[in-house]
């Protein structure tokens, strides 16, 4: 189910900073206390092959972030002693050293579950061992959540396991949301700051199509 439209999940979780504290975070809060926009992006395993390179572009992206008055949390079901070593690991060795922003710690799972986000199946009931046996690898998917300043979700995706994000167009959408929230147009397809949007009406669609 679509959670876009929704108040985020008022959930507070585990996380760690760059320097190793560890911190409790509220996403929620962090957008309303904050009065600023978050994305949350979500990867499977710290110590992995694709997820290092999302890291790192997520970083480079950071001023680009700040500038929308946008801050940034990463996010997996890893520990806080599993991220700081991830932290402590050189990129010329795979690892995440010089990510500044947050790392969320959903060891609990807690936060992932009310997202509908885990690689998991129903599973059975084993009598013999009197367990319920899952399937799947019970870790996240590649999922992304734009979040406004009233803590709404105006975004969100999930990426299969092997496929990275392209994190330009998350700060497209973030152009687009507060172009609509500031101006109060919408914004047509492939629309880019700068662009020509349009009012919510049929004339001026009719003029925008004729146009382009």
């Amino acid at each position: 189910m679509s959670l876009v439209g929704k108040k985020f999940p008022n959930i507070t979780v585990d996380a760690i900073s760059e320097m190793g504290d560890n911190l409790r975070i509220n996403v929620l809060d962090e957008a309303v206390k904050n009065n600023k926009k978050v994305i949350l992006f979500w990867y499977p395993k710290d110590f992995t092959f694709v997820c290092p390179t999302e890291l790192h572009a997520f970083q480079t992206a950071l001023p680009e972030f700040e500038k929308r008055n946008t801050i940034v949390i990463g996010a997996s079901c890893d520990t806080n002693e599993v991220h700081f070593a991830w932290l402590n690991t050189a990129k010329n060795n795979g690892g995440i050293e010089g990510v500044t922003y947050p790392l969320i710690a959903d060891t609990t799972r807690n936060l992932s579950s009310a997202l509908g986000i885990l690689d998991i199946e129903a599973g059975e009931y084993n009598e013999d061992t009197e367990t319920y046996l899952i399937s799947g690898s019970n870790v996240t998917y590649r999922a992304t959540y734009l979040i406004d300043e009233t803590g709404k979700i105006f975004h969100e995706s999930v990426n299969d396991m092997p496929l990275g994000r392209n994190v330009n167009e998350y700060l497209r959408l973030i152009d687009a949301y507060t172009h609509v929230q500031t101006k109060g147009e919408v914004c047509p397809a492939n629309w880019e700051e700068g662009k020509e949007a349009m009012a919510a009406d049929r004339l001026s669609t009719a003029a925008y199509l004729s146009q382009n």
